[in-house]
């Protein structure tokens, strides 16, 4: 069940983050989802790395979605999105 709720929740992290940044359209929900668990993932690192300690289920949030926003933006200096 739990891994059911992670693949929700990770596509509505990627999901908003493609939105904020405007890759909505080049997205399925399989990238989505992708992007929000990954991004994540990616969010957390860099926030333990800069010292910052997530509290509370707002702040996690926002550390996921702004996580996925810079995963976007490195799939784009590859050239993954345009």
């Amino acid at each position: 069940m739990n891994w059911i709720i992670s693949l929700i929740i990770g596509g509505i992290v990627g999901w908003l983050a493609s939105l904020i940044m405007k890759t909505d359209a080049q997205m399925g929900w399989i990238a989505n989802i992708l992007v929000g668990i990954v991004g994540s993932m990616l969010g957390y690192w860099v926030a333990g790395v800069l010292g910052i300690a997530v509290a509370g289920s707002l702040a996690s949030f926002l550390i996921a979605v702004g996580g996925a926003a810079l995963l976007i933006v490195m799939l784009r200096a590859v050239g993954v999105f345009r």
